[in-house]
């Protein structure tokens, strides 16, 4: 796949999740307008998609149809969603600017910022549980292994925890493979759990790629937030130093972050393995990752 079609593959799936979460608003009677504009905001203003064109990318490779793809694909990115409004609030990384736009609790309000992340945070499992699909609830389970204690909000207590501190860069992998990573996990096992049963070893092996793969998306961001610069990366540059927490190029230096990032792409991709020319595009979306500029 060349960098065309690769261009073309993620904006036609980028397009597909937003029509499907634009309808989870569209002529609906909100009983709270305010807070449907605040939950607006939050999910539907930009963003990359990442997770749900990887639950695309892995449900395909193992053979599922796009129409059994688009529940959790959606209900991955408004979990993502919820994350990144709460992650913004003053209690949190005080953000002011989010893909462009005002943060959530700017635009609106502190308290309405929160009850809009909790309100999509549960719009992600009524999506998910509305689909009939025999493994329905492995697959609500992975999705609530990857938000909850175990996976991205302990990312985020172990994230708080290390501004101003000096963890090692095993600490850090800990770190960032649950804030960032667990979700990464999640969008590959729920793309597979759609077409195949749960011991497949197949999906295994997307595990092992999506470890990889999720610990290089962080590298790299850590790399944008000295390299790139506001306008491009939509948010603040410079915001992790700013507020003395410990990066990869921190720890390893600019270009040892970059090699360490790439070192995980090949890694992540020799996972892929046992899925054959069908993981083609996964690989794709790997080198992607380190590659953007946002």
């Amino acid at each position: 796949m060349n960098a065309d079609m690769l261009a073309a593959r993620l904006a036609a799936d980028r397009a597909r999740v937003d029509a499907c979460l634009e309808a989870l608003f569209e002529t609906r009677q909100a009983p709270a307008p305010r807070l449907e504009a605040a939950m607006r905001h939050g999910v539907l203003v930009g963003g990359k998609r990442l997770r749900p064109v990887l639950v695309y990318a892995a449900g395909r490779a193992l053979g599922a149809a796009d129409e059994a793809l688009d529940a959790p694909a959606a209900a991955l990115e408004l979990i993502h969603a919820y994350s990144l409004v709460h992650d913004d609030l003053p209690a949190m990384d005080d953000d002011d600017l989010r893909r462009g736009q005002p943060t959530v609790h700017r635009a609106y309000d502190e308290a309405t910022a929160i009850l809009a992340g909790d309100a999509l945070q549960a719009l992600a499992f009524e999506v998910l549980a509305g689909t009939a699909h025999p493994r329905l609830p492995a697959m609500v389970a992975a999705l609530a292994r990857a938000a909850g204690r175990d996976g991205m909000v302990a990312g985020q207590v172990l994230d708080l925890a290390a501004v101003g501190g000096h963890p090692d860069v095993a600490a850090l992998a800990t770190m960032h493979g649950h804030k960032t990573g667990a979700l990464i996990r999640a969008a590959v096992r729920l793309g597979g759990l759609v077409a195949v049963a749960e011991d497949d070893p197949r999906l295994a092996a997307l595990e092992g790629y999506a470890a990889a793969i999720g610990l290089a998306f962080q590298v790299h961001d850590d790399v944008l937030d000295v390299t790139g610069d506001t306008a491009t990366l939509g948010k603040a540059s410079g915001a992790d130093a700013a507020r003395d927490k410990p990066t990869y190029p921190t720890l390893l230096g600019l270009e040892g972050a970059r090699a360490k990032a790439r070192e995980l792409v090949e890694e992540g991709v020799a996972a892929l393995a046992p899925l054959g020319a069908s993981a083609a595009p996964l690989a794709e979306l790997a080198r992607y990752m380190i590659e953007r500029d946002h």
